[in-house]
């Protein structure tokens, strides 16, 4: 099905890197699917990886424009990261004409350089298109971080250069682009004035796919008690939750634990399930995706969504989908996010978090309470309805 309207999508994602798939990620694949389906024109710039990226989620009928950048790999991360940037601003300063009788549509994935960029430089090219621009998270404060106690520490340089990279992101974002995205109901305060007014900060939230998880049979017999997904990262509190899992397993000698995703942190928890003797009752199973991944959450009870700083976190509720209530720390985005189906555990208290699990999977009543509102919360996720909503948004600004 083609060209049955007018709008032309130009999706700049040509920050993605890796096996991994962020929630921004998912959020243009899954749109792009389904506007794609609907027969609008959709065109992705991404490098190597993010072509790999769409192919591998099967991201099809969409234009692809690769911006090669590979090469420079080898010389690490932040000179990649720049010359993802470079390259993708020359290309986008060498796209050819577009018919302006389309209405064109960009949209930058994220908030980073790589996208933004070449993003803002195709606005400025193309007469009258309408940029949309992602945010997902503000960078957290350098003498913060993402610590579980709020408490100051010494800054690092990573945490200085994302903190800092992100300062005129944000400012051009609210000067120059038509529309924002961004997760939660808080982080539209942060945009809308008298330009971004409330119609164009849209809370995106996410999504889900509530049908495979109909075509997956139950399982009686659950093998873990409680599953996590997500980035091994600082922010998903995912050490932490060895600690916790930890107090879990005092009471509860059996106790398993499901850990799903990759990231920078992989090592350091494999020291500390070492480290609190943990190896039988932690599983880290990588980076899994799609009906694997489904599996996994049908043998398990519970998930888990330890994040100390978040904006949201769709991943979670994909395995509220499949039936699974859930445990979170009470953080103020996910007041919004996720309102039901989650007990809630005073921040940073890991004892508590241990509690709230394990009561969890000793009261059937309240068991049974959580779990019927995570499914009918989930419900509102369904990816269908969420392309459709962010779809008819984008059409007002035309």
């Amino acid at each position: 099905m083609r060209g049955n309207s007018n709008l032309d999508f130009h999706i700049i994602a040509n920050a993605a890197i890796g096996r991994g798939l962020s929630g921004g990620d998912r959020i243009f694949i899954e749109c792009a699917r389904r506007w794609a389906e609907k027969g609008y024109k959709i065109t992705v710039y991404v490098w190597e990886e993010g072509y790999e990226m769409c192919i591998r989620n099967n991201l099809k009928n969409v234009e692809y424009v690769i911006w090669p950048a590979s090469k420079y790999k080898k010389l690490g991360f932040v000179f990649l990261y720049l010359m993802r940037t470079v390259k993708g601003c020359i290309e986008a300063f060498r796209l050819k004409p577009v018919k302006e009788s389309k209405n064109i549509v960009l949209y930058s994935a994220s908030d980073f350089w790589p996208d933004v960029f070449p993003a803002l430089i195709m606005k400025n090219k193309i007469k009258n298109a309408k940029w949309i621009a992602a945010f997902y998270l503000f960078a957290p404060s350098p003498l913060r971080g993402y610590s579980t106690e709020g408490r100051l520490s010494l800054p690092t340089l990573k945490g200085v250069g994302y903190y800092l990279s992100q300062m005129p992101v944000y400012w051009l974002i609210k000067k120059k682009s038509d529309m924002v995205f961004v997760t939660n109901e808080l982080d539209r305060l942060a945009f809308i004035d008298n330009r971004l007014t409330s119609e164009k900060v849209v809370a995106v939230r996410g999504g889900v796919d509530a049908k495979t998880p109909l075509l997956i049979p139950d399982v009686k017999e659950k093998k873990y008690d409680a599953v996590f997904i997500g980035r091994l990262h600082p922010q998903k509190g995912v050490l932490e939750l060895v600690e916790v899992w930890k107090y879990v397993c005092d009471k509860r000698k059996d106790a398993k634990l499901a850990i799903i995703g990759e990231g920078e942190l992989e090592g350091k928890i494999r020291e500390k399930i070492r480290e609190y003797r943990l190896e039988n009752n932690i599983d880290l199973l990588g980076f899994i995706d799609g009906i694997e991944k489904i599996k996994v959450f049908k043998a398990s009870k519970i998930v888990v969504h330890p994040a100390t700083y978040d904006s949201g976190g769709m991943a979670a509720c994909e395995a509220m989908a499949c039936g699974l209530p859930g445990v979170s720390f009470d953080l103020p985005a996910l007041k919004t996010y996720y309102p039901k189906g989650m007990l809630k555990v005073q921040c940073y208290n890991l004892r508590d978090f241990a509690d709230k699990i394990l009561r969890l999977l000793t009261d059937e009543d309240l068991y049974e309470k959580v779990q019927i509102d995570a499914l009918d919360w989930a419900k509102g996720w369904d990816w269908d309805n969420r392309a459709t909503a962010l779809l008819m948004a984008v059409k007002k600004l035309f």
